[in-house]
């Protein structure tokens, strides 16, 4: 008798289900900025603008922005446009140098946004370290990338490690290991041998050193329950001149950069 009763009660709960459509708050798409020129050890450079603009949370996707005005203007007077490649991407033949200011405008739906700023030294990665003992479990493959910075300059560096892996960012400031070497951790799921590793060691300021750390932190925040505290809105760089209201999101980023090739033994 006591299973008849179970099974009515299933029955009756199963055929009250409903569809219930999440109703999310829209608001009007931003422009999207990823703006870096990269001057490379050989002495030349990459130049690159990607425009994208925000979109709804379920959509899959990315709304590339194909008809904006990309320009660099210099202190000096010269002025390189930037040409539309394809999925967003504008690209440019600068070459930055060092104590110049660049000033970054782009023209987007009647709207002028800009943002200035000069290239920012950094050091060559020196060598690489493997052990195979790392992670909580201590069977896990880490690399470390080692560069020494200078001593009695105040720098900021912008870490990256690439594989088929995984990508790892991470920010350094030199506060506390002044003129020391120091080093980039690379660590992620299944390394293995012959696993080949781009690392890269750009130069920031400290405002990009701010706004990129402030990404990292929310971005390893996985909790993910529904009333955690959703992350903030992190400005960068560019102002929208036209119409504050309608500020941008991304940054402008000029960096020297050292990069160093790594195979996994």
């Amino acid at each position: 008798m006591r299973a008849i009763y179970i099974l009515m009660i299933f029955g009756f709960l199963c055929s009250c289900e409903e569809v219930i459509e999440v109703d999310l708050n829209t608001s009007d798409p931003r422009l999207v900025i990823e703006a870096n020129i990269n001057l490379l050890e050989d002495g030349s450079s990459n130049a690159t603008v990607k425009l994208t603009t925000t979109a709804p949370f379920f959509d899959d996707e990315i709304p590339f922005v194909s008809s904006a005005i990309v320009s660099i203007s210099t202190s000096t007077g010269e002025i390189y446009d930037f040409e539309y490649i394809d999925n967003g991407m504008y690209k440019s033949d600068l070459i930055p140098e060092f104590g110049i200011n660049y000033t970054l405008e782009i023209i987007y739906n009647e709207e002028i946004y800009t943002a200035t700023q000069q290239l920012q030294t950094t050091v060559p990665i020196e060598f690489v370290e493997q052990r195979n003992d790392g992670g909580f479990s201590g069977d896990e493959i880490e690399i470390k990338a080692f560069f020494t910075d200078p001593e009695g300059e105040e720098n900021y560096y912008f870490f990256e490690g690439i594989s088929d892996k995984g990508t790892v960012l991470d920010t350094y400031e030199d506060v506390f290991f002044d003129g020391n070497q120091i080093f980039g951790l690379y660590s992620v799921e299944d390394l293995e041998a012959n696993d080949e590793i781009e690392f890269h060691l750009y130069g920031v300021d400290r405002q990009f050193y701010n706004f990129m750390l402030i990404l990292l932190q929310q971005g390893s925040d996985d909790s993910g329950g529904p009333f955690e505290t959703q992350p903030a809105t992190v400005r960068g760089n560019i102002i929208n001149n036209t119409n504050s209201d309608n500020y941008p999101l991304g940054y402008f980023r000029i960096s020297e950069t050292y990069s160093f090739s790594y195979t996994v033994q």
